[in-house]
């Protein structure tokens, strides 16, 4: 039986709309299950179906095999490009634009394979019969014999990994960003006597009430202390800092040094840091 991509294609574009809710609203197993052909698949069968719409620009067995190489390319793509725009790498946003992807590569696709006659495009022939595989070349055999086991091997990963999650020890996440929330942009240039400003991320994994104070040094000598105040459990403080260099002098260290439960010893060895040039007011 043999099935018109076009109409692949139309049956993707439903299912993904389908899924999208789906995969928002679900958590756990099920969320790894509904997304595996939305993350794993799609994108990269909609992409092929764009670029090679006829049955001759590519076999079947290769097109299968580079939907998913494709896919495991074009979705770290799409979180690269959001991690340059107000949205950042959220699933939300990454769900959105994996979705718009989709249909806007299906559309391309779809018309591209409409402008050609029924016999020039490509379909999908299904069946199970030993003809088939007799009248495989050993390539196309090889191929699909490969293609099983990374299939098999991909869904035992993901089954292993969502029912034996990785089980990590308490621990605090400490960041910093530039003055617009993103981890870029630091101050590299101040005026002396001007402030800096940069904006302080502490988040409580420490699976219990946890206190945070975080001391701000430049060059050594303490600019500021900051005091993060007590977090929940999985609570997260995160709010912009100023520091005031007081000397004028290139490649000046700013230091931010994380404290929590009143300690004296720094919660971590090495501080986040970023080097300034520190200029006389004109």
């Amino acid at each position: 039986m043999k099935l018109d991509n076009l109409k692949i294609l139309v049956a993707i574009v439903a299912i993904t709309l389908l899924l999208f809710p789906l995969v928002t609203f679900t958590t756990g197993p099920l969320r790894g299950g509904l997304g595996f052909l939305f993350v794993i698949f799609f994108p990269g069968y909609t992409l092929l179906s764009a670029i090679f719409p006829r049955r001759d620009d590519i076999g079947g067995i290769e097109r299968l095999s580079l939907s998913f190489g494709l896919s495991i390319a074009v979705v770290p793509f799409i979180g690269l490009i959001l991690n340059y725009t107000p949205w950042g790498i959220k699933p939300y946003p990454i769900l959105i634009f994996i979705t718009l992807f989709i249909i806007a590569a299906s559309a391309v696709g779809w018309s591209r394979q409409r402008k050609l006659s029924p016999e020039y495009r490509f379909s999908v022939t299904f069946g199970a019969g030993s003809s088939n595989w007799v009248g495989m070349t050993k390539l196309n055999r090889g191929l699909s014999v490969f293609l099983v086991i990374a299939i098999l091997a991909a869904l035992g990963s993901i089954g292993y990994a969502i029912a034996m999650p990785e089980q990590s020890g308490p621990f605090t996440e400490f960041y910093i960003m530039g003055p617009e929330g993103k981890a870029e942009d630091y101050p590299k240039q101040v005026v002396l006597g001007e402030a800096g400003n940069v904006v302080i991320g502490v988040v409580n994994h420490e699976q219990r009430p946890t206190m945070y104070r975080v001391k701000i040094t430049i060059d050594g000598i303490q600019d500021s202390e900051l005091d993060a105040g007590t977090l929940a459990p999985e609570e997260k403080y995160e709010r912009r800092v100023s520091f005031i260099p007081q000397m004028c002098g290139e490649q000046q260290r700013v230091e931010f040094w994380l404290y929590k439960n009143g300690e004296a010893r720094p919660y971590y060895e090495e501080p986040l840091y970023f080097y300034i040039d520190v200029f006389p007011p004109p």
